[in-house]
């Protein structure tokens, strides 16, 4: 079971990297806009583990997890990512670069609420969010086409700033095809390992998609965010944490939706959701106003993730004492 989880983590760590490397040297040899790369493989090319393990999740009767990993991948984002990044070097943000896609994020989060409060995410809406989702990015291309502004400049740094790309043809396909193979072949294993530990445990589903599982397949935006603080690119990092939350409500729920329905608990409903709304509603202002972020900051978004994390356990406990 351990063994399983390790495994999975490794494989999904790994082969989400040799994707976005691979889709993106791809994408440079056929003259592909940076723009296009940084918004599109770059923004969302790291939350491939996320969109593997919740479709894995839901399609292997394990909707918790497929739902818990995409709340708990976007605090982790919001907490984790953030704070540590931050404590790397402190975040100056450019409200021109993150104004629009962030607006987005609070947009998709309440889209998000309103559609989990409804019980379940059925095909329909599932079809709908990634409507949404490509309705998003064609209208970004199209203004950042149109305008050089600072968004269109934050996406083509981001395509910019991948290194270690593979430079033959052949390689690059191998670092796509054997990337994608490793993170379902890891997703597998993850999801194997995580529902084993929740039933022999007697923890909820959900409390280990928001918990491990989200943290697992939150580590390529977390090795992406800290190279970037250490080069002094506070804008990159922001802009995948933003990219990031955007796929993952819109387009792994979308994705895992047409798969399978995908329910909300009554836990998720109760609490989880809007500790993901407060975040974004505390989050969003701060972007937009021209936000530092620094270390006394980061410590207190890594303390709120510690306290969260501690709060599903505790939730846990207190469900399963005796009386």
């Amino acid at each position: 079971m351990l063994l399983s989880l390790v495994v999975g983590f490794m494989l999904l760590f790994a082969g989400g990297e040799m994707v976005v490397r691979g889709a993106v040297a791809l994408a440079r040899r056929f003259e592909v806009s940076p723009m296009v790369i940084g918004l599109t493989i770059v923004g969302f090319g790291t939350s491939l583990p996320e969109l593997l393990v919740s479709v894995n999740a839901a399609l292997t009767g394990a909707p918790g997890i497929a739902v818990g990993n995409v709340i708990g991948s976007n605090l982790a984002n919001m907490m984790l990512i953030l704070g540590v990044a931050a404590l790397v070097f402190p975040l100056a943000v450019n409200p021109g670069a993150v104004r629009r896609d962030s607006l987005f994020m609070a947009a998709f989060t309440a889209i998000f609420i309103i559609v989990a409060l409804g019980g379940s995410a059925d095909r329909y809406e599932g079809a709908l969010m990634l409507a949404a989702l490509v309705g998003y990015v064609v209208l970004s291309l199209w203004q950042d086409a149109r305008v050089s502004n600072g968004a269109s400049q934050l996406h083509r740094e981001e395509a910019d700033s991948m290194t270690g790309l593979p430079t033959r043809l052949w390689l690059m396909v191998l670092f796509v095809v054997g990337g994608l193979l490793s993170v379902v072949v890891g997703a597998d294993h993850l999801v194997g390992g995580a529902t084993a530990l929740a039933r022999d445990a007697g923890v909820p589903d959900e409390v280990i998609g928001l918990t491990l599982v989200a943290v697992g397949t939150s580590l390529p935006e977390v090795a992406t965010a800290i190279v970037a603080a250490y080069r002094r690119h506070a804008d990159i990092c922001i802009g995948n944490v933003i990219g990031s939350n955007i796929f993952n409500l819109f387009g792994i729920l979308g994705i895992t939706a047409l798969a399978a329905p995908v329910p909300f608990s009554d836990k998720i409903v109760g609490f989880d959701l809007w500790v993901l709304g407060a975040m974004t509603l505390l989050l969003v202002p701060l972007l937009l106003t021209g936000w530092r972020l620094g270390r006394r900051e980061a410590l207190l978004l890594l303390a709120l993730y510690c306290v969260y994390i501690l709060s599903q356990f505790q939730e846990w406990n207190d469900l399963t004492a005796p009386v």
